[in-house]
């Protein structure tokens, strides 16, 4: 790791930490499982201790490298050419990682592994799409949850099951899961337990991560060999430590508030960010702390970004990105604090997994907080399962009324967080805008596909809001930002303002078996996280768009003429 610490006082307060952990022991303590490094968490050490098993899984997992690949290879001797991964947060992040960072080499069977995609949408035409994909050549489903009772992998395997036969999945879940239970009675062609000691977040060395790799054709031992590798340096003293290294630049940037962590990647490791995101908000977003990873935001110039940023720069020897890098040194010369991480090749990735957790897990003893919990997640849950009860009782969602609506486009939120009732829709958008701070981040939560039609537009407005008001921006595909970022939303600072997007779906599709549809599950999931925010009194509006397409387009002039630019031609 190189990089420069930006102010002097931020690299003396790094400095200083650095030599502090080091006289502590820190890095001694870690690895004997010290669960009092994180006492001012006010957690006993025992509750936190019960989830350091990602610590062991360089090594522990090289034992079950034969299991996984036997595995794969019997799936791709059976002529299966396509894998799929039904999952959330961290059983999905770490599969699609491997799909975008390995896909060219590796999937199809030229290259000797099975193309690989994740299923991580409610949205109807997300998995009706995702369902023509698997159904147009052979494909492998793998139901990946560790509680073994998430809704959306629940969902999408009763979408899946009723068009593939049981031999067709392989359940991914810890013992004694309501999953793996499922998948006994239901004969699935296999069901590959995770360690009960690793979170979600914390598995991707795990077989959550590792099983879709095999299927995908990664070199597990060379990806394990690597984290191994980094895992031993990561028990050196903390000044020479990579993972309190990175730990003590982030935590003490955050600290100084600089807590917009921001990573700018080469295109190839764009998914490494996503992954980053989900540790690094669901970690620490939580007791009113919090860093924020802003990821996938389009570049600006270099004056364009605050003094609350920190960044990261993750580049592949041989695969560098000269507008990013560039970007790098011209803020490292404004003064900001700048990090680089160059990987020597790919399979680094494995190292890179270890390194972020460590460091993750070291910049929740700065922050005070508990890194292995996610207390909030559940708010946006419960009020999911509490809407999904009124609706088979009622047979309709219950909703608010908007607080205005014009043709094909509608405002819900809270007037009393966004000032006087606002009168047309671009009032109410002003008002939400108009409760910007400094050091404020905004957060746009899309309850819609992730395809380009809606990702494009929702760009050029998060760098519209970066530019003309100096804001660090953030950009959430729902529901898969539920279980990540949304932690951060609730529990972390209140310092997001936050524009929920949802649409009518193109044609809704029936869950076989359940009362509910797909679009029924994603308008109350939608709903439910609305409510927990609103609970939280957070600065949210809500946009319903009649047509996703031309109301996007109609939301984007609205902010060009909200920020007092004019819209494009």
């Amino acid at each position: 790791m190189s990089g420069a610490a930006g102010s002097a006082p931020l690299a003396s307060a790094v400095a200083a930490r650095l030599s502090r952990w080091t006289d502590e022991g820190v890095a001694e303590r870690l690895w004997s499982r010290d669960g009092s490094l994180w006492a001012a968490s006010g957690k006993p050490p025992a509750e936190l201790v019960a989830w350091l098993g990602w610590l062991d899984l360089p090594v522990a997992m090289q034992e079950r490298i034969g299991e996984l690949e036997r595995i794969a290879r019997e799936v791709r001797d059976d002529g299966y050419t396509r894998a799929a991964v039904l999952g959330m947060g961290g059983s999905s992040l770490a599969p699609e990682l491997f799909s975008r960072v390995f896909g060219d080499s590796l999937g199809g069977s030229a290259g000797g592994g099975l193309e690989l995609r994740i299923l991580d949408s409610t949205h109807p035409d997300a998995v009706r799409g995702f369902r023509e994909w698997a159904e147009s050549a052979r494909t492998i489903f793998c139901v990946s949850s560790k509680s073994g009772s998430t809704t959306e992998p629940n969902a999408f395997h009763a979408a899946m099951s009723a068009h593939a036969p049981a031999l067709d999945f392989i359940a991914i879940t810890d013992p004694d899961t309501a999953l793996a239970d499922l998948a006994r009675s239901q004969g699935f062609r296999a069901i590959v337990e995770g360690p009960t000691d690793v979170g979600g977040r914390y598995s991707a060395l795990s077989v959550f991560g590792l099983l879709p790799a095999a299927l995908h054709g990664v070199d597990l031992r060379g990806l394990l060999t690597r984290a191994a590798a980094m895992g031993e340096a990561c028990r050196r003293p903390a000044t020479e430590n990579p993972g309190l290294q990175l730990g003590a630049a982030i935590g003490e940037a955050a600290l100084a508030g600089r807590d917009k962590l921001t990573i700018l990647t080469s295109p190839r490791m764009a998914s490494v960010g996503d992954w980053i995101e989900q540790l690094v908000a669901e970690s620490t977003g939580k007791a009113g702390h919090g860093i924020v990873p802003v990821v996938g935001e389009p570049r600006g110039e270099a004056e364009a970004y605050g003094a609350d940023r920190q960044f990261v720069l993750i580049t592949v020897a041989g695969d560098g990105d000269p507008e990013s890098e560039s970007l790098a040194d011209e803020l490292e010369r404004l003064g900001h604090p700048v990090e680089r991480l160059e990987l020597p090749e790919r399979l680094e990735i494995g190292a890179e997994f270890m390194r972020w957790e460590v460091a993750t897990a070291a910049a929740g003893m700065l922050l005070g907080i508990d890194p292995f919990d996610q207390p909030n997640v559940q708010e946006a849950k419960d009020a999911t399962r509490a809407l999904l009860d009124a609706y088979r009782v009622n047979g309709a969602l219950l909703q608010s009324a908007p607080l205005v609506a014009e043709p094909g486009i509608a405002v819900y939120g809270d007037a009393t967080v966004l000032g006087d009732d606002p009168v047309t829709v671009g009032g109410a958008l002003s008002a939400l805008v108009g409760t910007a701070r400094p050091s404020d981040y905004f957060g746009l939560l899309a309850y819609l596909p992730g395809d380009p039609s809606t990702v494009e537009p929702l760009q050029r407005m998060r760098a519209l809001l970066r530019d003309h008001l100096g804001l660090a921006t953030t950009l959430g595909i729902g529901p898969r930002f539920l279980h990540s970022t949304g932690q951060l939303h609730k529990g972390g600072p209140p310092s997001g303002i936050f524009l929920q997007l949802t649409a009518e779906p193109r044609r809704d599709l029936p869950i076989p078996g359940w009362p509910e549809s797909f679009g029924t599950l994603i308008a109350a999931q939608a709903a439910g996280d609305l409510a927990a925010l609103q609970r939280r009194g957070r600065r949210v509006l809500r946009v319903h768009l009649a047509d996703p397409e031309a109301g996007l387009a109609r939301l984007e002039a609205m902010m060009h003429a909200t920020v007092g630019e004019p819209a494009r031609a």
